[in-house]
Formats: C-alpha cells, structure tokens, sequence
C-alpha cells in the first residue's frame, strides 16, 4: 500500500487514540464541574456525551471539544439557587439554547472578529497556567476540590496558590508515587521512538497509572490508592443512582415565569461569549491552522444546550482543556470529539468499575504537561518581541484569569488592549515633517487617512507648539475622513490664532467637502 493510501488510516488511528486520550481526561473533568455547580454529578457526564456527539457531528471545528464550562460553574451554582431547584434550571438551559441557535442565525459569531491577539494568546497561556497550578495539588493526592474548579476562590476556603501550599503539608505518597511517575513517562516519551507511533504518551500515562496502583493494592501495600482518589464515576444501582437521576427533565410549567427567561439570556450570553474565544483560541492548537466557522459554532453550541437542557445536562461551551489535550494528541478531524462522546455514554452504561480504577494523579500529570505546552517560555518571548502593545495585555490578560475567573479575566485583557488602541489612535493621526523650501523652513504637518476626535488634542499640541516666524503647511492629502470636531480646531487657528501668533499658516490636499479653503 502506498504512503498517501496509508495517510488516511493513520489519520483515523489518531482520531481515534486521541477521543479515548480526551475521554479520559474529560471524566473527572465533567464530574468536578458537575460538583462545583451544585448539579448532580450524572449531569456533567450528560453534558460531556451531548458535547462529544451532538456538537461535534454538528460543529465545524476540527478538534474543538464541547462539553460542561469550568467558566459557567459559578453562574450554574448561582441560578440553581436563584431558581429553586435543578429542573426550572434546565429549563433555562433548554432557553439558551434555542436563543444561541439563533445567535448564528442572526450572525453573531462575527463578534470573534474582534478579539485581539495578544488577548487570545494570553487566555491560551492563562489556562496553561491555571492547569499547572490546580493540577499540582492533585498530583500529590490532594483532592479536597472539583478536578474541573478552575476558580482562583476554591469551595475547600483555599484559593489556586494556597491550595499548593496545603497540598505539600498533606502529600498522599501512593498518588504522589503514581503521579511522578506518569510525570516522568510523559517528559521521557517523546524522546524514545516510541513518539513516532500512533500509541500517544498520554494513554499509556494512564495505563502504567493504574498497573502501579493494582500491583501496590494486590500486594498489600500501605501506597495503594483508595477510592477517594481514584475516578468516581457513579454506578448505576451501586451508588444510589438510578436511570431516572441520569435522566432529568425541564420544569416546562415555568415557561412563562420571567426569572427562567432571565437566567436562560444569561446563560446563552456568556456561553456564546466563552465559546467564540475558546473557538478563536482552539483554532491557534489546530497543526493545520485551519479556521471553525464561528456562526456554525453558535448554531451547534445551541442545539447541543437545548438537548443537554432536555434530559438533564448543564450548560456547555466548547473547552480549551479538553481542545487543547484534543490537538496535542495529534487528532486532526472531528471524529475525535464524537469518540470521546461515544465513550462517556458507555462509561456511564457499561464500563464505570473500570474507569474507577484509574487515579486522579496519573490524569493530573497528563493535564500539568498540557498546561506546560501552552504557557511555554517560546510564547511569552513572541509576545514580547511583538512590543509592549502586545505584551502588556497578553500578560494582564493571564494574571486576571488567575486571580479571578475566565470571562472576567479576558474583559480585564479586552480593556487594556482597547487601551493600547487608543493610545495608539491618539499618537497617531498626526506626522510633522520638516522640509526646506527656497531657503525657508516649513514644517509640514501630515493627516493620517483617518482623523477623529482623538487627534484632536495631539493636533492642538501641535500647532501650540509653532510661533511668531512659523511657517506651517497642514497637509490632508492622505486624508479620507476628518472629524467636523478637528475641522473647526483647523478653521479656528487658520482664521484667528495663526494670524495672532504670528504663524504663516497654508493648507493643501483637502477634498472640496471639507468646509476650508486649501491655501
């Protein structure tokens, strides 16, 4: 067979290896998301297969991954409480769906078109951050928390750096031994040959994870990992949860009531909002570069809310996490994503006695290498070789992330960007360009191709600056558009201050639609 023949293959192979790789990280994942919301722990599982099947058949990313938002828990936890219960709140959730649905109707997604850069990369870095930093503690056994908190304020009263803190006080050595382990393999792998197969370091990760802790547990020792520290996906008729927990249905009797409307638009308002950034953010992983319609994003995030709403999942996003496991696994199409779908439904059906065997620490090594691969050094040297406008709000971007949740953290990185903007607008508009003229000195003050009222004051400055000898020549032949604000500042020092200030003042290159007469 030739090698183009065989290239398809390997391209499923991957698909596949990479949905089981996401898969497992994405269960304790949809569990402490579930945990941190005050939801039920089957809705995040409900959430992650909505996600993985439904969206990614609909999507047109190629490796984002849907699934329950660390970003949402706070609001989900709030509108639960504020609704009175788990069941008016799906109703919300079917809402902001159908609402999302029709953002991408309507267009919406052209609201990626403007997120900055520097403000993207900066969240891409910030979640590497954040991995690091909330996985550390779990790697050495310390799982008071949700896997999936991604809040810098923890429900245990510890916050992301604290928690580091306690966690080193209170080190579990059998889940420390099998986290560095699966640590050591995953920084090893890629320097054996091993890295060229189509075996990904992150599943075989897992697998020596879990031999470590049987072997430890077959042979009595004190190391072995007890449950608590292991996955916990709930089995059905064994922890008390029946089909009908798994399987919730909407209040739908409320429908009218104003509250459920008002928890629904802020649901499809901030969901749409993290999708499009995490979308913009997923496509930079992609190796191929390619770009996910944003519109159709929106439609596929809604259809998948509105079924999640329907049998008992919460609100969903597409997510950075499981996206960026997703590419770095080398899968390169959808079928990834519908995999790792495929997956959680027969983890819930069939196979939860398995999964409960693998240790939350093997699967926290996997996440701190994810997080070292997106907050690398090589990334924070780009930004700052693009210059401080870059720099600053990429690093501001990821310091508000930290330090208090991912929507308000990139709002904080939006301002200071349009900040830079600004002051780039403000500086520029306005050149002056000394040129000698028969002897005499003019200084020749060029108009950008756009001048608005934030030039005005550094135009004002400008023609201060000039006095009784001057001659100056204000030049709009680059000018497509004047401010009628700068227009009177110009009208008012040609006729009045110039003469005043004994400045010899001309113009040129205006378009006969400007209310001034060229000199």
């Amino acid at each position: 067979m030739s090698e183009s023949q065989t290239r398809p293959f390997q391209s499923v192979g991957r698909d596949l290896i990479g949905g089981v790789v996401v898969f497992l990280v994405a269960i304790p994942l949809c569990l402490g998301i579930a945990l941190a919301s005050g939801a039920p722990l089957m809705s995040g599982l409900v959430t992650g297969i909505v996600g993985g099947i439904v969206v990614g058949l609909i999507s047109g990313s190629h490796v984002s991954v849907s699934g329950p938002a660390a970003g949402l828990a706070a609001i989900v936890l709030a509108q639960i409480e504020g609704l009175g219960g788990f069941q008016p709140f799906l109703l919300a959730v079917v809402l902001a769906g159908v609402l999302q649905v029709a953002f991408g109707a309507l267009r919406g997604g052209a609201l990626a078109n403007f997120f900055p850069n520097s403000v993207i990369r900066g969240l891409l870095a910030a979640i590497g951050v954040l991995l690091i930093l909330k996985q550390l503690p779990h790697l050495v056994g310390h799982d008071t928390d949700p896997v999936g908190d991604m809040a810098f304020e923890q429900p245990d009263g510890d916050t992301t750096f604290t928690a580091i803190e306690t966690a080193l006080e209170s080190v579990l050595p059998g889940a420390a031994l099998v986290g560095l382990i699966c640590f050591a393999l995953l920084l090893i792998w890629p320097k054996t040959p091993l890295a060229k197969s189509l075996f990904p370091a992150p599943l075989a990760a897992v697998l020596l994870g879990v031999a470590t802790n049987e072997i430890l547990a077959a042979n009595g020792s004190a190391l072995a990992i007890t449950s608590t520290h292991l996955v916990g996906v709930p089995v059905v008729g064994v922890d008390g949860a029946t089909w009908s927990d798994v399987l919730v249905m909407p209040e739908f009797a409320r429908i009218a009531d104003p509250a459920i409307w008002l928890a629904a638009i802020t649901i499809a308002i901030v969901a749409s909002l993290e999708t499009l950034l995490n979308l913009d953010a997923t496509d930079r992983l992609d190796p191929q570069k390619r770009h996910s319609p944003p519109n159709r994003e929106l439609v596929a995030q809604g259809v998948g809310n509105t079924l999640s709403g329907m049998i008992g999942g919460l609100p969903m996003t597409s997510v950075i996490v499981r996206s960026s496991v997703n590419a770095q696994s080398g899968a390169t199409t959808r079928l990834s994503a519908i995999t790792h779908g495929v997956l959680l439904l027969g983890s819930v059906a069939l196979l939860p006695e398995l999964l409960n065997r693998i240790p939350l620490s093997s699967l926290a090594a996997i996440l701190i290498v994810t997080g070292f691969k997106l907050a690398s050094p090589q990334v924070f040297r780009a930004l700052w070789q693009q210059g401080i406008s870059q720099f600053v709000p990429f690093v501001i971007t990821i310091l508000a992330i930290v330090y208090t949740d991912l929507l308000v953290g990139v709002i904080i990185g939006l301002g200071t960007s349009f900040f830079f903007v600004l002051r780039r607008n403000v500086r520029g508009g306005v050149r002056v360009q000394i040129e000698e003229t028969e002897g005499a000195t003019v200084h020749r003050i060029k108009l950008g191709s756009e001048v608005s009222f934030l030039n005005k004051a550094r135009l004002l400055n400008t023609l201060d600056s000039f006095g009784e000898g001057d001659h100056i020549l204000i030049d709009a032949g680059m000018c497509d558009d004047i401010d009628p604000d700068v227009l009177g500042t110009i009208n008012d020092y040609i006729a009045e201050r110039a003469p005043m200030r004994g400045v010899q003042a001309t113009m040129v290159g205006f378009q006969s639609s400007y209310p001034v007469e060229n000199g």
